[in-house]
C-alpha cells in the first residue's frame, strides 16, 4: 500500500479535481486505488454502500477510482450548523454536535477514527490518494491537525502541494506555504502542481525554474484552465448555469445561508433549454417558471431567512401567476404547515411556522435517515433514483399525493392543482426521463437535447484524466508511490 497526498495553498485550490483525475488516471492503468480525506467541512454529502455518509466530493473521486463509496473514504465530516457549530460524523455516522472549540479539542480523539479508516482502506487497495483541507499553514489550526500536514505525519506519506494561478499570487502561495512549515513538514512536501493556467505556458517557465531554483522542488506539471469542466463541488456554489441561446425554461433556486447538496442542480445547469440563477441574499428574486426551495441542514433557520429575505410573498406572487414551486428534503419541510425540533438536533429547540403550501408537517427526530433509493416519478412512471440524507418525518394529508414512489413505499407530496411538488429525494434530475417530465409539467417543450447527467460525469472524469496524463510528470508522481 503506498499514500501519496494533495493538499492545497488555499481552499478551492482544486485540491478535490486533481484527486478526482489522478484516482481515474490510476483506476485506467489497472492500478486498485480510493481515495481519503480525513476531515472535511461540506454540506454536499453522499450515501456510502455501508449505509454511511461521506462528502460529495469524496464520493466522486470513488467514481472516478471506480469504486464504491465507503465510509472509511472520509472518516471525519463537519456539517455546519451555524458560523460556530456543525454536526460531526464520524466514519459515516452521527456523533454529536460540537461548538468550534469543543471539536478543536475533541479532534485528538477523532485522530483515532482517521487512523483506523486509513488502515482498514489500506487493507483493501493498493494506492490512496488523500486530500488536504484548506491550506496546511493555518497557524492557528496546526494544533492537534488532523486535515493536513498532521495527517501526513502520522502516516508518513509524501505530499504533493497545489497552487490556483488563476487567482493571482500562485509563487507567494506556494513560497509563503512552505515558509510557514516545519523543517519535517517541507521535507514530505515533494512538489507542486500549478493549477488553472491560461495563456502560453512559454510565459510562465521563467517563473516555474525560479520557483524550483528557490525551493529545491520541481513543479510535476502546470494544468490549464479547463472550460465548462463541471463536476460536484466539495461545497461552494456558482450562482448561474449554463445559458443557451435556446434557453426557454427559467428556474430560481434561493441561495440559503445552510444550503445542503446543492449538486441537485448541476443537471439543470448543463441543460440546453434552462436558465438556472442561484439568488443570494440582498438580490432581487427574478420572475421564473420553476422555483425551487433546495435542502438544508438548518430547515427553521433557512426559513427565517426566506422570509426576511421577501422570498414568502414572492413565492405567493410566483403561484398566481401559474409557476410551479418545488421543495428538496429541507425545502420539501419548508412547503408544510410546521416544522418542529423539540430536541435542537438543527440549532435552538422549538417550532417555526411553515409556508403552507403543502398540507403537512414535520418532526426533526434523532436517528438521521440515509439510504440510496430508486423507484418512479408519479404519474409518468419514468425511472428516478438518489440518495436520502435527512431527520425530518413528515405526516399530513398532503402525502396522500404523493411525488415519487421509492422503494415500493410512497414519498414526497403534489398539491391538488400541481402547482406545488416536495421530496426528500436527492439526484431527482439526475435521470434523463425524469428531469424531462419534471420540466415538461412547467411548461419546457423539449427540443431533445436532455443531459444523462451520469454519463456526463463519466466524460468529465475521462477528460480530467486526460489533462493530467498530458501536463503532469506521471513518472515522478509514480515514483512517490514507488511503483
Amino acid at each position: 500500500m503506498a499514500t501519496l497526498m494533495i493538499q492545497g495553498t488555499t481552499s478551492d485550490a482544486g485540491k478535490s479535481t486533481v484527486v478526482a483525475g489522478l484516482c481515474r488516471v490510476l483506476a485506467r492503468r489497472g492500478v486498485s486505488v480510493a481515495p481519503f480525506k480525513p476531515q472535511n467541512m461540506a454540506l454536499n454529502s453522499a450515501v456510502t454502500v455501508d449505509g454511511g455518509e461521506i462528502g460529495r466530493s469524496t464520493a466522486l473521486q470513488a467514481l472516478a477510482a471506480g469504486v464504491e463509496p465507503h465510509s472509511d473514504m472520509n472518516p471525519v465530516l463537519l456539517k455546519p450548523e451555524s458560523d460556530r457549530g456543525a454536526q460531526v460524523i464520524l466514519r459515516g455516522r452521527v456523533h454529536g454536535h460540537m461548538d468550534a472549540l469543543d471539536y478543536h479539542a475533541y479532534k485528538r480523539t477523532a485522530r483515532e477514527s482517521v487512523l483506523a479508516a486509513w488502515q482498514a482502506l489500506s487493507s483493501r487497495f493498493d494506492v490512496i490518494v488523500a486530500e488536504g483541507a484548506g491550506s496546511p499553514a493555518e497557524i492557528n489550526l496546526r494544533e492537534g491537525d488532523i486535515a493536513n500536514m498532521g495527517f501526513a505525519e502520522m502516516v508518513d506519506c509524501p505530499v504533493v502541494l497545489v497552487g490556483d494561478i488563476d487567482r493571482g499570487g500562485v509563487f507567494a502561495q506556494l513560497v509563503g506555504t512552505l515558509a510557514l512549515l516545519s523543517e519535517s513538514e517541507r521535507s514530505r512536501t515533494r512538489g507542486f502542481i500549478v493549477n488553472r493556467f491560461r495563456g502560453d505556458i512559454a510565459l510562465l517557465e521563467p517563473g516555474l525554474d525560479w520557483l524550483t531554483e528557490r525551493t529545491g522542488k520541481p513543479v510535476f506539471g502546470t494544468l490549464p484552465y479547463l472550460q465548462g469542466l463541471l463536476l460536484d463541488a466539495e461545497d461552494s456554489i456558482g450562482r448561474s448555469g449554463r445559458v443557451g441561446a435556446g434557453s426557454t425554461l427559467k428556474v430560481v433556486v434561493p441561495a440559503l445561508p445552510r444550503i445542503s447538496n446543492h449538486n441537485d442542480f448541476d443537471p439543470l445547469r448543463l441543460h440546453p433549454q434552462v436558465d438556472l440563477t442561484f439568488v443570494g441574499p440582498g438580490r432581487a428574486i427574478p420572475p421564473a417558471d420553476l422555483i425551487i426551495l433546495p435542502g438544508s441542514k438548518s430547515t427553521r433557520s433557512d426559513l427565517a431567512w426566506l422570509r426576511a429575505q421577501g422570498w414568502e410573498e414572492a413565492l405567493q406572487r410566483h403561484l398566481r401567476y401559474g409557476g410551479r414551486v418545488l421543495g428538496i428534503c429541507g425545502g420539501f419541510q419548508m412547503l408544510g404547515r410546521v416544522v418542529h425540533d423539540p430536541d435542537g438536533l438543527e440549532g435552538a429547540a422549538g417550532s417555526s411556522e411553515g409556508l403552507g403550501l403543502l398540507d403537512l408537517e414535520t418532526r426533526m427526530v434523532a436517528g438521521k435517515q440515509l439510504r440510496s433509493v430508486s423507484g418512479r416519478l408519479l404519474p409518468e412512471g419514468v425511472p428516478v433514483d438518489g440518495y436520502e440524507i435527512h431527520n425530518g418525518v413528515s405526516k399530513g394529508a398532503a402525502l396522500g399525493r404523493p411525488l415519487c414512489e421509492l422503494q415500493g413505499r410512497p414519498d414526497g407530496a403534489i398539491s391538488r392543482d400541481g402547482q406545488v411538488m416536495g421530496t426528500y429525494l436527492h439526484g431527482l434530475f439526475e435521470r434523463p426521463e425524469a428531469c424531462a417530465a419534471l420540466l415538461a409539467r412547467c411548461g419546457l417543450v423539449s427540443n431533445g437535447q436532455a443531459v444523462d447527467y451520469a454519463v456526463h460525469r463519466q466524460r468529465e472524469l475521462d477528460r480530467l484524466a486526460e489533462c493530467l496524463e498530458a501536463h503532469l510528470d506521471m513518472a515522478a508522481l509514480g515514483r512517490l508511490l514507488a511503483f
